[in-house]
């Protein structure tokens, strides 16, 4: 069988998208080196668009490059994963109390059945894929361009935290139920209650983030 050749004209944007797929799927995790042959026979490319791909990470704070190691993910220290957390809280409770007021019917109706399918799936991979959508899903409810706008380049520093905390059974049952309270408080129209109830919701997050760091570092050699 004859080897693909690899494809010709692929910019570095579409090459860059593909990395962060890779990172946000759970293919690339924090401390994972780039390497520019392995990445460009990955994607069935030439070494110049993977090339441009990782600059483009570098300038997004995801890449970093180290002494005799090379292009790596990033890993966020704790004064940074706090940090933004503390964004997240400013950026979703505000999302959460504008898509009370601007959300539709079918938005609020959406947003249930992501949370329906969710509660479905079991903790995992497929439960952060599902609670990424859901919060998507809101913020496109808040009808804010500034809000999205801002929101999208906090996500991009989201990718780099490292494995969901929804592989822990027990964060995945509360975020089930903090989920549920947003969609109550959004369903009867009151911002206050759903700012609240994100609040809550991204504060429990970041509680299960402490912890998670904690045990890495008390376990360097974790995956």
């Amino acid at each position: 069988m004859d080897t693909p050749k690899p494809q010709e004209g692929l910019h570095g944007n579409s090459a860059y998208n593909a990395l962060l797929n890779e990172i946000r799927d759970g293919h690339l995790s924090p401390g994972d080196r780039l390497r520019e042959t392995e990445l460009a026979k990955r994607f069935n490319i030439s070494r110049t668009p993977v090339r441009e791909a990782i600059r483009l990470l570098e300038a997004d704070g995801l890449v970093t490059h180290l002494p005799r190691v090379g292009a790596t993910i990033r890993r966020l220290d704790y004064s940074e994963v706090m940090e933004l957390y503390e964004m997240r809280v400013v950026l979703e409770c505000t999302a959460a109390r504008m898509a009370a007021r601007a959300a539709s019917d079918v938005e609020i109706a959406e947003l249930s059945a992501i949370s329906e399918m969710l509660a479905q799936v079991g903790e995992g991979t497929e439960a952060s894929r599902l609670n990424r959508q859901f919060h998507l899903a809101l913020l496109n409810a808040a009808k804010n361009r500034f809000l999205t706008k801002s929101m999208f380049n906090l996500q991009k520093a989201m990718l780099i935290l490292g494995r969901t905390t929804l592989a822990d059974p027990e964060r995945y049952q509360n975020a089930i139920l903090e989920h549920q309270a947003i969609l109550e408080a959004l369903t009867r129209r009151d911002g206050e209650a759903a700012e609240t109830a994100m609040h809550d919701h991204i504060i429990a997050g970041q509680r299960a983030r402490i912890r998670a760091l904690r045990v890495d570092l008390d376990n360097p050699n974790a995956v």
